[in-house]
């Protein structure tokens, strides 16, 4: 289970704005939570190794950690490694989740969670034309790629965007070195607990307590 005083993501997301796709009460639903990050540093104060790293934490709707990773990673600036971060947390994800699962997705970048939001209307209906542009780095490469197949490997999925204080994959980008034992947790493929017939007219605590504020 999450530690105790500290949201699990599942809470972070219900609380969250997701960019270009309505909140529906319905979203804390979602059968796993993915959080990534990455990190960028200047080489010029680097010794030769990495200047950057990427962060993932997967969780279940309960709360259960699947994974953690914090991986060193060299990269040409903070916004690839971004996107280099979200499509190895959705390759991880892919790998010990069902097909037809429910993912919320949790990132602490505008762009890419724009993107993603723009990428999922638009595998809904091909001829849906998105009112967010969206525009990827050149320097992602294959990335974009990589992470628009794995929104199509999921049932539904959909991107929150998160302050980067509240990101709890950013301490594991930042301090790559710091972290690396969480990379040597034994691999889980935790599934949760099935919720049962709940009422989705009715909000999760978290949002019913919100007010009328829009997002």
């Amino acid at each position: 289970m999450a530690a105790y005083g500290r949201p699990t993501l599942r809470d972070l997301f219900d609380e969250a704005p997701t960019p270009h796709i309505a909140h529906p009460p319905r979203t804390h639903h979602r059968d796993f939570y993915l959080a990534t990050d990455g990190s960028y540093r200047d080489p010029r104060g680097a010794s030769g190794g990495p200047n950057g790293g990427l962060g993932v934490v997967i969780e279940t709707r309960d709360g259960e950690r699947v994974a953690r990773l914090s991986v060193p990673n060299s990269t040409p600036d903070n916004n690839v490694a971004e996107y280099r971060a979200l499509h190895l947390g959705l390759d991880v994800l892919s790998a010990r989740a069902p097909a037809n699962a429910r993912i919320g997705v949790l990132i602490d970048h505008d762009d890419l969670a724009g993107n993603v939001n723009a990428a999922v209307l638009s595998g809904r209906d091909a001829g849906f034309e998105p009112t967010h542009r969206v525009s990827v780095p050149h320097a992602t490469g294959l990335h974009w790629r990589g992470i628009q197949a794995r929104i199509r490997d999921f049932a539904e999925l959909r991107a929150a965007r998160i302050r980067s204080g509240h990101n709890p994959a950013h301490p594991l980008a930042n301090a790559p070195d710091e972290y690396s034992h969480v990379n040597e947790e034994p691999d889980r493929c935790v599934l949760p607990e099935d919720p049962g017939s709940g009422d989705d007219r009715y909000p999760p605590p978290s949002r019913a307590n919100r007010g009328s504020a829009s997002d």
